[in-house]
Parts: structure tokens; C-alpha cells; sequence
């Protein structure tokens, strides 16, 4: 095999750092509030559907109470711990989805949760 063939591993390595260098560029680039709050969307929407508010016919087959439970949690975290980073123009409509979504969590679960006891409310308080 020749130094050129496109199958060499080194070629591979290179073209990897070549690849990796321009992601890293690319991240540098992006404010932090747009990381943050595309990590909260993410969260906002895998949770919707765990607690069964996909807009699918197969809904209540996608619905794990436990799933949701976790990623509303993370959620909470984050939401509470970035707002003052990220100011109450990016953190207002995520604390009023995240609220949305404890709601339906609450509505959804078939054995309520005591008071602060739901899913991310050791971070945000009672949700009612």
C-alpha cells in the first residue's frame, strides 16, 4: 500500500484530527446561553414524550413514567442552576416548560407523589 491510498491509517488519523479541530472550532463559536438552552430543549423533549405527550398515534407506547422521572430531574437541575447565567429572557420559557411538564408528570402518574417529592421539585419546590 502507498502513503496516498485513502485507506491508510494514517491518512484516517489525520483526516480524524482535521475533523475533530474543525467541531471544536465550531463549539468555540457557539454562545454558552445556546449549549445551555439547546441541552434544556433536548431534556424538555425526550421527557415530553416518556410522559406520553408525543404528538404520535403510538403515545401511550412510549410512555415510561421512571424514564421521565430522571430527565424532568436533570432538567429541573439545570433550568435552576443556569438562570442566573443565563438570564430571565432564556430561563423564563424553560422554567414554564419544565413547570408544564411536572404537571403532566403528575397528571400521568397513577400514584402521586407527595408534595416536593415529584420529579425536580428538590430543585424548583412543590409544583401544583
Amino acid at each position: 500500500m502507498s502513503t496516498s491510498d485513502s485507506n491508510s491509517p494514517d491518512r484516517t488519523e489525520e483526516g480524524d484530527d482535521a475533523g475533530l479541530a474543525q467541531q471544536i472550532r465550531d463549539i468555540s463559536e457557539v454562545p454558552a446561553v445556546e449549549v445551555i438552552t439547546t441541552g434544556a430543549v433536548h431534556l424538555m423533549s425526550a421527557a415530553a414524550v416518556k410522559v406520553g405527550l408525543a404528538d404520535d398515534p403510538n403515545a401511550e407506547d412510549l410512555k415510561d413514567l421512571d424514564e421521565a422521572r430522571k430527565l424532568i430531574t436533570a432538567l429541573a437541575g439545570l433550568v435552576t442552576a443556569a438562570a442566573p447565567e443565563i438570564g430571565s429572557q432564556h430561563a423564563g420559557p424553560l422554567r414554564d416548560g419544565l413547570r408544564s411538564l411536572q404537571l403532566a408528570f403528575r397528571e400521568a402518574s397513577l400514584i402521586p407523589d407527595e408534595p416536593g417529592k415529584g420529579p425536580g421539585e428538590k430543585f424548583t419546590g412543590p409544583v401544583n
